[in-house]
């Protein structure tokens, strides 16, 4: 039991690591009206582990304050990660769908938060158009290209209890 709580928080810890830095290695498009957040990729993660829906959680928000990101975006932009991932973990019977659940997140919620966060004068519906493309970009591409990478590896990547004691 030991063994599952430290796994779990080691693979949090390196999710949320690795979010942070591609976040801040690729900050000039992490943010703004039209943005790809290459480290949104990772939100496919949920479909090998759950540890990967507290790691991208807590990686979004490190990112985020690293990044400059104001406080309405530090939480709301943080929070729909959250729900993308966690959403995400929930269609990981369904391979092909676990990218969806983040681009439909951010592309309802960070457009609000640019327009009254940041006051980008330009339409939540036209940027929720960018940031949805933005998003595609980086959930939907990158992170399926990321999902089939790692679905051949999976048992070797994110070993779980059982697996573990093989």
């Amino acid at each position: 039991m030991r063994d599952k709580k430290v796994l779990f928080m080691v693979q949090a810890a390196a999710i949320a690591a690795i979010y942070v830095v591609l976040t801040v290695l690729f900050a000039p498009l992490s943010f703004g009206e039209v943005q790809i957040r290459f480290a949104e990729g990772l939100t496919v993660l949920p479909y090998f582990t759950p540890a990967a829906i507290p790691g991208l959680f807590v990686g979004c928000i490190i990112g985020n304050i690293l990044g400059g990101a104001i406080p309405v975006d530090i939480v709301c932009g943080s929070l729909a990660t959250l729900a993308g991932a966690a959403l995400s973990y929930l269609l990981r019977k369904h391979k092909f769908l676990v990218p969806l659940p983040p681009i439909v997140a951010n592309a309802l919620v960070v457009p609000f938060v640019l327009y009254y966060g940041y006051g980008i004068n330009l339409p939540i519906p036209f940027m929720m158009l960018t940031v949805g493309i933005g998003e595609i970009v980086s959930c939907g591409v990158i992170g399926t290209i990321l999902l089939l990478a790692l679905d051949r590896y999976k048992g070797i990547l994110f070993r779980t209890e059982k697996s573990a004691s093989v």
